[in-house]
């Protein structure tokens, strides 16, 4: 400014002074003219000196960006989360020229335009599941959050990993003018490589070593013992095994913790917990969550990332009835025998098999002992039945039914079973013979009597 308000004094130096006859002495007409084309001299040529500031332009800056993690830095093995990576630019101007005749710039060279941030993992036990991101332009003393979801390996090891983080922008280089109203932009184009450093903690991993299960059928309860190893980098004090029930599982732990104490890196436990499988399970392996609670290196306790493991559940216990051979009459008394067969896959304790006598059939011993059966097993039941005199002739169905207890002393009672009872006509003379066969009968014992009189009459004569 100064350099070229001191040209504007050196023009004005040069002006023809007044050609005004006689002096210009002060008071006089003559010297106020004088002063007055001075005055008028100077205002003209200072004034564009004064509007300089109406056009400026910034040189020799450019953006300085940085990254970090905003929040923790922290993680646990197996832990699936969001990351928010924070991108500040520091970037500064060091200088600005101000003239009359400049042209502002649309951009400033310190500003990164066109940001787009990528996360990647390097040699970090980790999977970065985002896709680069465009975070849009970002000004001097300005900071951007691009966020990336990631997820550690479940048997990471502890330690302190160092994330690449790239940083792909452009800015304003350079700005020639031409002329008084054209501008030639010039961007340059940035690669910045930058690290973020992540702490991946040490922790409890377990690895379930074998499964092994006792008594476990569909509608049972029954054990599972577990092996388990730490195989992770920090040895847990105070543990205890847990098992949950995933969702959709028909497993449902009734005991479902174990204590062992002290659990070190590479130490194994052996644990045994019991379940109830549902009544709608079928006969194949299903889900079980295992993990473990402990008290860490700082004193706190956590629970481990869990582990799904299979459990295979066994077949129900079920049974099926002989067709009963036997028959009833109205207003008979009879003995029912039923054969019972145990076609589950386990054993049924102390079973007993108990059937419903409904009208028309009425019974006062509807219970019968059949003892333990194991898989495939047969027995016999015997049910005395009486049946009212005016049922109707036809095959009823009567329902039974078995109760026993299963391994771990339950009382289950075995799905509703059919016994078949075909009630016939009373045992007459007529029923036996028949019509035909009661006339022939009856003529029979005519003739009989016919020849017993005859012979009883001659005797009679003779004597």
């Amino acid at each position: 400014m100064s350099e070229i308000i001191g040209e504007k004094a050196e023009k004005l130096r040069s002006v023809p002074t007044c050609k005004v006859q006689g002096t210009c002495a002060a008071g006089s007409r003559r010297g106020y003219v004088c002063l007055c084309l001075a005055a008028v001299a100077v205002i003209l040529l200072a004034a564009p000196a004064l509007a300089d500031d109406t056009g400026s332009r910034y040189m020799a800056g450019s953006p300085e960006l940085s990254a970090h993690i905003a929040g923790t830095n922290q993680f646990s093995p197996g832990d699936d989360l969001n990351v928010p990576i924070a991108i500040e630019n520091s970037g500064t101007n060091q200088f600005k020229i101000v003239k009359s005749t400049i042209i502002d710039p649309g951009d400033l060279s310190n500003t990164a335009k066109q940001l787009t941030v990528s996360l990647g993992a390097a040699d970090a036990p980790l999977l970065v599941k985002s896709d680069p991101q465009l975070v849009g332009d970002l000004g001097a003393s300005s900071s951007v959050t691009a966020t990336f979801h990631i997820t550690i390996n479940q048997d990471a090891p502890a330690g302190t990993y160092n994330l690449p983080v790239s940083l792909n922008y452009t800015y304003l280089y350079a700005a020639n003018q031409y002329g008084t109203d054209t501008l030639s932009y010039t961007y340059k184009t940035v690669n910045q490589n930058v690290t973020v450093p992540i702490e991946i903690k040490s922790d409890v991993q377990i690895t379930v070593m074998s499964v092994n299960t006792q008594d476990l059928n569909v509608g049972n309860e029954g054990y599972v013992t577990l092996s388990l190893r730490n195989t992770g980098y920090e040895d847990g004090r105070n543990a205890v095994m847990m098992i949950q029930q995933p969702a959709q599982s028909p497993l449902s732990p009734t005991e479902g913790s174990f204590f062992i104490g002290d659990f070190p890196v590479g130490a194994v436990a052996n644990c045994t917990f019991r379940l109830m499988v549902s009544d709608d399970a079928q006969q194949k392996t299903y889900p079980l969550d295992v993990l473990v609670n402990y008290k860490n290196s700082d004193g706190v306790y956590v629970n481990s990332a869990s582990e799904t493991i299979g459990v295979p559940v066994g077949g129900k216990i079920q049974f099926i009835v002989t067709p009963v051979t036997a028959t009833m009459s109205p207003g008979a008394k009879s003995v029912i025998t039923v054969t019972f067969r145990n076609t589950g896959s386990a054993t049924a304790y102390n079973a007993q098999a108990r059937i419903s006598a409904v009208d028309p059939f009425t019974s006062n011993d509807d219970t019968a002992f059949l003892g333990t059966m194991a898989p495939g097993d047969i027995r016999q039941a015997s049910y005395e039945v009486a049946l009212d005199s005016g049922a109707t002739v036809k095959e009823y169905g009567l329902d039974s039914e078995v109760m026993y207890r299963d391994s771990l002393d339950n009382e289950i009672t075995s799905d509703p079973l059919k016994v078949n009872v075909q009630v016939v006509p009373s045992r007459t003379i007529v029923n036996v013979l028949g019509l035909p066969g009661l006339l022939g009968l009856i003529v029979v014992i005519g003739i009989l009597a016919s020849l017993g009189y005859f012979v009883y009459s001659r005797r009679v004569r003779n004597q």
